[in-house]
């Protein structure tokens, strides 16, 4: 992948740099975002394919960009495919970080060291190549006004930000109520965009975590009928090896 033309993570990024503060919208469910918008480009690169609710890896070749083939690397070792709701939801430290100091390497934008509250030491990041930022938004503020069906890399960028809650930060106030609902209707403009922003919104609404619970749930009684057998015949807790008065904790790991 030749770096002359941005990526999905990087536009996302630089649509939620707030100009005025230096700091980035939604900073939460943007880490999330960009973790969806790495599979989104690693999608439009040719190395993952969608397979119903889950990401299949059809070429494993390195796309040139480092953080992406990270990304690439750590789906190739799944071995099969993974769910996207679970890979967004996975832990992502340091994501958002990765793409600022990327940003600011390339010019785009650059570091404004600060305290807060006179003590603690922050960093703010200031957009440098403003155009840049100025001709992502036009590129999402046409596909809303005209009505037209956009290329594949604005629609998914269209749709990862309104998952991340970018709508209320690009197009505030009632004013923008109008255009923010356009912006969510431009996620069916692109199949993988469309999947991996639903397993965004999926993951801020804890859906990947009911398989789990669910699990959790069924494991219930089996540890409850574990316990009892455990019980002397009079239904008393066998205490433990050491015998300190605990009770011993069946089932524990």
């Amino acid at each position: 992948m030749g770096r002359s033309r941005r990526t999905i993570p990087e536009e996302l990024l630089l649509l939620a740099l707030d100009p005025t503060t230096g700091t980035t919208a939604q900073p939460q469910s943007l880490d999330l975002g960009l973790a969806g918008a790495q599979l989104v480009e690693l999608a439009l690169a040719g190395r993952i394919a969608p397979d119903g609710d889950r990401i299949a890896v059809v070429m494993a070749r390195p796309t040139g960009d480092p953080t992406l083939d990270s990304a690439l690397e750590l789906l190739r070792r799944r071995g099969s495919p993974v769910r996207a709701v679970h890979w967004i939801g996975g832990p992502r430290l340091g994501l958002r970080q990765t793409y600022l100091t990327h940003l600011e390497r390339c010019g785009m934008v650059h570091a404004v060291a600060g305290q807060m509250c006179g003590v603690l030491p922050t960093t703010r990041y200031q957009a440098t190549e403003t155009a840049i930022s100025r001709e992502i938004r036009a590129r999402l503020d046409n596909a809303i006004r005209t009505g037209v069906p956009p290329d594949p890399r604005t629609a998914a960028l269209a749709a990862l930000a309104h998952a991340v809650g970018l709508g209320k930060h690009l197009y505030p106030g009632n004013e923008g109520r109008s255009s923010r609902s356009r912006l969510r209707d431009l996620i069916r403009h692109d199949p993988m965009g469309g999947l991996v922003a639903h397993a965004v919104m999926d993951v801020q609404n804890g859906v990947a975590a009911q398989p789990r619970r669910q699990q959790a749930a069924a494991a219930g009684p089996v540890r409850q009928s574990a316990a009892r057998a455990t019980a002397d015949p009079a239904g008393a807790p066998v205490q433990s090896r050491h015998g300190h008065g605990r009770m011993a904790r069946v089932g524990a790991r």
